[in-house]
């Protein structure tokens, strides 16, 4: 409160003008007389005005133009009150600090319950709440574990139902690594976190449903939902164009599905206790390798086309007409890399030309082995003509889809190259005789016949490294058609007329040669009885159909077999490159049986006489390359005697024997 200032009257008249006047603060009567009070300025929105209004004998604080006296102008700032101005500077500082602790007192407090209600709710689950189901609220920890243990055993024990599409499976929890963590799930319910004030929240205002903690082992579920999509799956349906009765037809494509494995891992860790049964498996789309618009494309650019007229094939000046039938018949389609690729089979369209043109091809003639002056030599092979069945396919393709109208498809004849050549041969090595052996002839003319026919026949025959002589298919068929005729042989034990009669001399003459050579024996077989015309117990028959002689060409060069007769012998070479070193060691007969006089009364029974006694004999070959041993091998072979044979009974007792 501003001091009064001094009127115009004096200091006297300060106290008299207004007796009834109260002071206007506790300092007032001390203030000089000359002091004039001057309040801080106050700044005015219009303009920086100042106005102060000195006492007068009214009394302090009269308004301007008062009847009081002078107005005396000054430099007084104006301002507006403040709440403050009714209180000191001291009593304001002293009632601050009682404020602060009120407050301070409060939040203790409320802090205090804060703490005291969090703890004494720390072990009970808030009211209302379920897990899967469950309801656990109220309930203490302990409890609440107990209840969704128990409450969910069918559903964590048994398989869960699952479906993709409309296909459903089981998953059996445990094998795909998932488990009820109940500990866990009452763990987020209860205890005390007071970082957490909503955890006290809901113990006072309760909750509603709570998801279950699983435990999920990522890999074996992901393994288990790879194993389950086996059969969650619908393959696609590639789109196709076939023919049928000479017109093409399509099969339209259908989008199939797999199972989302990574999705359906996420669906089930998160809601295997939860969810509806079966629980639904999110899938993916899988297209089809043979698109649908691929299909339409294939259908009306290249199907339709090829099946609307014939297409006429041009080979040098002749020509072949392949028509629809013929076309459509050999034409497929098969899916490359997401296209349909058209495939026509170029073999039997070729077929189908060269029935049009019989001569059209001419053919190549292999380069060969002949004997000139008893010696081989390579006649070179000649080239022939032929058709490429890939370029008459791909011919026929184009002049039949190109679209231009023009159906003709031009081929060229390739040449044919032998199947055989001259160096092929050369390479083989045949060049000088590694083996060569002879047998006596009969002076029974047919045997002799039979047994040139054959040595014909076997000459020329080329055993390459490593493949096998077989005698019987040396020789072909043995019939009169083949020039063979009826000699004696021995059949079932009785000597007899038989076709090819007398190849067996045959047989054991290729045998000697080729054991001379040291050529691995596959099989044969000695006669029953030894003939004089052949090595004891080194020989072998032959029976076409039934008995046969092989040996197997073991060496790294070609074996050429030669046969003729000559000079009252028949002879078997084997050209080739020498390779090994044969000798040979015979045993003396033991066990020896003389012939003896024998009747029979079989039908085919032919007379005769006796001949060489029975007996046992071993033939022992070493073989040798580069002087060195590489085989031994024994052969034994026990003959029955050459018996007097008798066609009729035998004689009574004491009656005298037949001459």
């Amino acid at each position: 409160v501003d001091p009064a200032p001094p009127a115009a009257g004096g200091a006297s008249d300060a106290a008299t003008t207004a007796p009834d006047a109260a002071p206007t603060a506790p300092d007032a009567a001390t203030t000089p007389p000359d002091a004039t009070a001057v309040l801080p300025p106050v700044v005015d929105d219009d303009a920086a005005r100042t106005t102060a209004w000195p006492a007068t004998a009214q009394g302090a604080g009269a308004a301007p133009g008062s009847p009081g006296g002078p107005v005396v102008r000054t430099s007084v700032t104006e301002r507006e009150g403040s709440p403050l101005d009714g209180f000191d500077e001291e009593t304001r500082r002293r009632r601050w600090p009682r404020a602060l602790a009120i407050v301070g007192g409060v939040v203790v407090l409320l802090a205090a319950g804060y703490v005291g209600a969090s703890y004494a709710l720390a072990d009970r689950v808030p009211r209302g709440a379920t897990v899967a189901g469950v309801e656990i609220g109220g309930m203490t920890a302990d409890e609440a574990q107990k209840a969704l243990v128990d409450g969910l055993a069918d559903r964590t024990a048994g398989p869960v139902p699952v479906v993709a599409q409309d296909v459903q499976a089981e998953l059996d929890p445990a094998t795909a690594g998932l488990a009820l963590d109940a500990p866990a799930t009452v763990a987020r319910l209860t205890g005390v976190d007071l970082t957490q004030p909503v955890r006290l929240w809901r113990q006072l205002v309760g909750v509603r449903e709570q998801p279950p903690v699983s435990r999920v082992d990522d890999t074996a579920l992901e393994g288990a939902l790879t194993e389950l999509s086996g059969s969650l799956v619908l393959a696609p349906v590639d789109g196709t164009v076939v023919f049928a009765d000479g017109a093409p037809h399509a099969t339209e494509a259908v989008d199939g599905w797999d199972l989302d494995v990574t999705g359906a891992a996420d669906v089930l860790a998160d809601g295997w206790l939860t969810q509806p049964t079966p629980v639904e498996l999110p899938t993916t789309v899988v297209e089809p390798a043979i698109t649908q618009a691929e299909t339409d494309r294939v259908l009306t650019q290249v199907a339709q086309p090829l099946a609307a007229a014939p297409v006429t094939v041009q080979v040098a000046d002749r020509q072949a007409t392949l028509d629809v039938a013929t076309l459509t018949a050999n034409a497929s389609f098969a899916p490359v890399d997401g296209t349909l690729e058209l495939q026509l089979d170029g073999q039997a369209l070729t077929d189908a030309m060269l029935s049009q043109l019989p001569d059209l091809l001419t053919t190549a003639s292999d380069a060969r082995f002949e004997f000139q002056d008893g010696a081989p030599v390579i006649v070179p092979g000649v080239a022939g003509t032929t058709l490429d069945p890939a370029g008459v396919a791909s011919a026929v393709a184009t002049a039949a889809t190109s679209g231009t109208g023009n159906r003709l498809a031009t081929v060229d004849l390739v040449e044919s190259d032998p199947a055989e050549t001259t160096a092929a041969l050369e390479a083989l090595g045949v060049k000088e005789v590694v083996s060569e052996f002879s047998t006596p002839l009969t002076s029974e003319p047919r045997r002799t016949s039979n047994i040139s026919t054959g040595l014909r026949n076997i000459t020329g025959t080329l055993v390459r490294p490593g493949e096998t002589f077989s005698l019987t298919e040396a020789l072909g068929p043995v019939d009169a058609a083949h020039g063979f005729v009826q000699a004696g042989a021995i059949v079932n034990g009785e000597h007899a007329d038989a076709w090819g009669g007398g190849l067996s001399q045959v047989s054991t003459t290729t045998y000697n040669a080729a054991y001379f050579a040291g050529f691995e024996d596959v099989e044969h077989t000695p006669h029953s009885e030894w003939f004089q015309r052949y090595p004891e117990g080194r020989e072998a028959t032959i029976f076409t159909g039934v008995i046969d002689m092989k040996w197997k060409n073991n060496t790294p060069y070609g074996a050429l077999v030669q046969g003729y007769v000559a000079d009252g012998r028949a002879t078997v070479r084997i050209w080739s490159t020498k390779h090994f070193t044969v000798e040979t060691e015979k045993s003396g007969r033991s066990g020896v049986v003389s012939p003896t006089t024998v009747y029979s009364q079989s039908a085919t029974c032919q007379p005769q006489s006796a001949g060489n006694p029975g007996f046992t004999v071993t033939n022992t070959r070493r073989v040798y390359l580069a002087g060195e041993l590489v085989d031994t091998e024994s052969r034994t072979w026990r003959y029955k005697p050459q018996n007097r044979v008798v066609c009729g009974s035998p004689p009574a007792p004491g009656a005298p024997a037949t001459p």
